[in-house]
């Protein structure tokens, strides 16, 4: 039995084996909806899933004629979306034991986002296999065309941003809280000086939760479709930036991972970044787990 929760935990589940198969998502609407490089999906047969708390919290966004992708309403944190009557799609990032089984295949590679390497030896799909979500619909992109500014947006398109300050640094995150965030193996995050961030329209779709009893962790989305949204780190006046909410190529990828000791354990690191078993130090660190 592995049971799973969003990050403030009012959305619960458990589920039993045999699972149908775990794979890695590279399409542009998972990056978008989980603000991260990529999503991890099991496919679990209807019978074996249980939702344990949180019904009335749990809302979704339909983003293509056969899928709502669901989300806590609270936290925003992707929880299992029902495909048909007989399929619950479990985002891994959100599981608290080992499932006991691994992806296979890497889905929409030809959708990777460019800052982001796949390292591994896992087989890759251009498009989906038969345990995919479907085709992919492309959403259109708000380049900005500026030099030096990045530009950004949610899933649904109600919000839209853009940076115009350099990134510090940009690190691959493994906490416990970013893997909840996100409902993703890690998150991409860019931090850059909070005074270049400037919203172009949304502002009013966004909510902000705050992990209690942390110093500064919070997450900011879309109330619309959960997309992962910048969120301010007052400690050092920056703002980080998911990764998988850019419509431009940042030019960059991660200098290195950090918290891998809470790495999830179903994840390979497989390139040759830095690890960190903590958090980086000062003065560029972002505070993942604070």
């Amino acid at each position: 039995m592995t049971t799973g929760s969003c990050l403030c935990g009012t959305v619960r589940w458990r589920m039993e084996q045999p699972f149908r198969g775990m794979t890695h998502c590279h399409c542009s609407m998972c990056r978008k909806a989980h603000g991260a490089p990529f999503a991890t999906y099991i496919n679990v047969p209807e019978a074996n899933y249980h939702l344990l708390a949180g019904e009335n919290a749990v809302t979704g966004y339909q983003s293509s004629a056969t899928y709502r992708r669901a989300f806590c309403g609270r936290c925003g944190s992707v929880v299992p979306s029902a495909v048909d009557d007989d399929a619950v799609y479990v985002p891994a990032g959100c599981l608290d034991d080992d499932p006991g089984i691994r992806p296979s295949v890497h889905e929409f590679a030809a959708s990777k986002a460019p800052w982001h390497v796949i390292a591994d030896d896992l087989p890759r799909a251009e498009t989906f296999t038969e345990i995919g979500l479907g085709l992919v619909i492309e959403r259109p992109k708000r380049r900005s065309g500026k030099p030096g500014v990045l530009n950004g947006s949610c899933l649904c398109g109600g919000v839209a941003y853009e940076v115009g300050t350099p990134m510090r640094v940009v690190h691959n995150c493994h906490c416990s809280r970013c893997r909840k965030a996100r409902a993703a193996a890690h998150t991409t995050n860019g931090f850059a000086p909070a005074e270049g961030l400037r919203y172009l329209c949304g502002v009013e779709l966004l909510r902000r939760y705050k992990v209690p009893g942390a110093k500064v962790f919070s997450q900011t989305f879309c109330r619309v479709c959960g997309s992962g949204m910048p969120r301010p780190d007052a400690t050092q006046g920056l703002v980080a930036i998911p990764f998988g909410s850019l419509d431009d190529d940042p030019g960059r990828g991660a200098a290195d991972h950090i918290y891998t000791a809470y790495k999830a354990p179903w994840y390979d690191i497989a390139d040759d970044l830095p690890q960190c078993a903590e958090g980086p130090g000062p003065p560029t660190g972002a505070g993942s787990r604070s």
